[in-house]
């Protein structure tokens, strides 16, 4: 009876810890930092200065909330995509663009406004490369007003690259 009771209470010992040990972690990137940049997050139709449509954009949450994925295609048909996520590395946000024209790089984080800003390097597959900067503002309406600036070299100056409005989609059954 005795060996019976130390079997018992072993068996019981070894599937506590069984279970402690196969319980799943706490999901990743829960913290406020990992959902900074939500505001983003959505199905778009963006819009140009003049009001004229320039693109479609869907931004979606991957990797259990670490990762928003931009998915982007312009009026014209032209396509690109991006990694947007908190940089352990740097400590920041960060950026990478990727489409046939250009690759973009750049990191920030929110500034006192409610804005990301992002700073960095546009490189052009013609080899050419500039400083570059993007800010994007949650607005009261529910829209996100996108700003990117490109530095020219020889005026010293930051020149408009895109400036645009983005409206969410109407949500359709």
């Amino acid at each position: 009876m005795r060996k019976m009771l130390l079997f018992i209470s072993a068996s019981l010992m070894a599937n506590s810890a069984y279970a402690q040990q196969t319980q799943a972690p706490p999901p990743p990137c829960q913290a406020d930092i990992y959902h900074a940049f939500d505001f983003w997050v959505g199905e778009w139709d963006v819009f140009n200065k003049k009001g004229k449509k320039a693109g479609e954009n869907s931004i979606t949450v991957q990797e259990n909330g670490c990762l928003l994925l931009e998915k982007w295609t312009s009026a014209g048909g032209g396509t690109g995509q991006s990694y947007n996520f908190y940089d352990l590395t740097v400590d920041k946000w960060r950026q990478v663009w990727i489409s046939q024209s250009s690759v973009i790089d750049y990191t920030g984080g929110i500034n006192a406004d409610g804005a990301m800003v992002l700073k960095g390097t546009i490189s052009n597959r013609n080899g050419t490369k500039s400083p570059f900067k993007g800010v994007w503002t949650p607005n009261e309406e529910g829209t996100v007003t996108q700003h990117f600036q490109q530095y020219n070299s020889k005026t010293e100056t930051w020149n408009d690259w895109f400036v645009g409005t983005y409206k969410r989609k109407p949500i359709t059954d």
